[in-house]
């Protein structure tokens, strides 16, 4: 999985702790080793993750190691990203995008 700096990963054995049970809106990147457009979103989760640390919390999540996840929340292309409040999804964005957009279709639900 393309790792991004200061970004937790999750699994199928955590979700639900980490993500339903979070205290601040989760926003959560199911990405793959292979995806190249996930290679270019790791550095602007890596910001967003570092900048918005009070208000949102922000996971990956391997599509390939963790399917019971994946299946559940119906995701088939990547990266998707899923915001997540009170354990249940609130927005579902697919594919890269830059830091500025990103946290532009955020806003209204942070």
């Amino acid at each position: 999985m393309i790792k991004a700096a200061g970004v937790a990963e999750v699994t199928d054995a955590d979700f639900e702790s980490e993500v339903a049970g979070s205290g601040v809106p989760v926003l959560v990147e199911f990405t793959a080793d292979w995806c190249g457009p996930c290679r270019q979103l790791a550095p602007v989760l890596s910001d967003i993750a570092r900048e918005e640390s009070d208000r949102l919390k922000v996971v990956q999540l391997d599509v390939d190691a963790n399917p019971q996840t994946t299946i559940a929340y119906g995701v088939l292309s990547m990266p998707t990203l899923m915001l997540f409040r009170d354990g249940e999804p609130v927005k579902s964005m697919v594919g890269a995008r830059p830091k500025r957009r990103l946290l532009e279709e955020l806003a209204d639900v942070l």
